[in-house]
């Protein structure tokens, strides 16, 4: 292994040193199911190429709401100005996923795990728990896991370097782990799910001939459009201070707030920091387009009451319009009082963002 990064911590390196050696000791196992699948797709590539495809192609992705408010009231767009540094849920108190970054919580139990304890070292501070992003290996344009969020950081390739990845989320605790170098336990999982499901990181319908190909840069890319990727991503753990100048390469941001505060804070950061702002497409749906099935029946009446409070004339279901209503659910919790308690529907809000990704079209303006 290289020396560690100067950037890291004793834990963080430790952390990283770990995952490597769980990946170095599945390597093996790793390199025959992969070694199948390119006899299996008649491929003549071998895993080595796949694995310097990765490094040399894949970027990491931190999908974010920039309209979320912080525990201290702030918009996450208004820290990021503020601090020039992308933080953890362990700082942050907030998340498009679960809340449960604190001592002994489930996210505390997966990443000493994952991490062989080392975040659970006597000084370990929250500062140096990892950001969590994704591995945009298909150049979706909504970033590697917009589950998450409707705008995102794409980061500079050296990052990759300090990354630890698994295949899927780690709420669902998967057994296969990699570094951008001992890449191949990651790459047989991504490998063998294609070949089972045909949907490879969001995109369906994908064999495993045309994804290697992909991988390669020996096809067109088929991710122009959005990827959609909900559940269907490579999870990455990114390791040691995320610094905006140092280490962001681009800020993607959603369509639905051209013309807003947020999206003058972001080209405020975008541009003191020295990289570029871009738009991706944009998710938007009429307020009756929306699935009564894929999150359950309590989201069409919320999205209903969120459009005819919150909605400007003309306005559909999009990623600001929800965003306003996340944020009166935290300033004035007795105007949904009558829907339950405040973290109910706020995990109802992330559920339509979900129907939003998953079903919307890209945005008319």
């Amino acid at each position: 292994m290289p020396d560690p990064d100067p950037i890291l911590t004793p834990a963080q390196a430790a952390a990283l040193r770990h995952v490597r050696d769980v990946a170095l000791r599945d390597r093996p196992a790793a390199l025959a199911v992969i070694g199948r699948h390119l006899a299996d797709s008649g491929a003549g590539y071998r895993p080595a190429e796949l694995v310097e495809a990765v490094a040399r192609h894949g970027r990491l992705t931190l999908n974010f709401h920039p309209d979320r408010l912080l525990r201290d009231g702030r918009a996450v767009a208004e820290a990021l100005d503020q601090e020039d540094v992308y933080r953890s849920q362990f700082e942050t108190g907030i998340s498009n996923g679960g809340l449960t970054a604190f001592p002994g919580g489930d996210r505390d139990r997966w990443e000493d795990k994952l991490f062989g304890g080392a975040y659970q070292r006597p000084g370990a501070l929250p500062a140096e728990r990892p950001k969590y992003g994704g591995l945009n290996l298909l150049d979706h344009p909504d970033g590697a896991c917009p589950r998450f969020g409707s705008c995102h950081l794409r980061l500079r390739p050296e990052v990759l370097a300090r990354a630890t990845f698994s295949f899927g989320d780690t709420y669902a605790e998967p057994s296969e782990f990699g570094t951008v170098d001992v890449f191949e336990p990651v790459l047989a999982a991504l490998l063998t799910a294609t070949a089972d499901t045909g949907v490879s990181l969001g995109v369906a319908g994908m064999d495993t001939g045309t994804l290697l190909q992909t991988l390669l840069r020996r096809r067109e890319r088929a991710s122009y459009a959005a990827g959609r990727a909900l559940d269907d991503y490579i999870e990455a753990q990114i390791h040691g201070e995320l610094s905006l100048a140092r280490d962001v390469e681009a800020l993607v941001v959603d369509p639905s707030f051209r013309g807003t505060d947020v999206a003058r804070i972001l080209a405020g950061i975008a541009d003191r920091n020295g990289f570029p702002l871009t738009w991706h497409a944009g998710f938007e749906l009429p307020v009756d387009g929306v699935d009564a099935e894929f999150r359950g029946p309590a989201i069409p009446p919320l999205a209903a009451r969120v459009h005819a409070e919150f909605a400007r004339p003309g306005e559909p279901v999009d990623a600001a319009l929800i965003g306003r209503a996340a944020a009166s659910v935290v300033t004035e919790p007795e105007r949904w009082a009558d829907r339950g308690p405040t973290e109910v529907t706020l995990q109802h809000l992330k559920q339509l963002w979900h129907i939003l990704v998953w079903f919307g079209a890209p945005a008319a303006r």
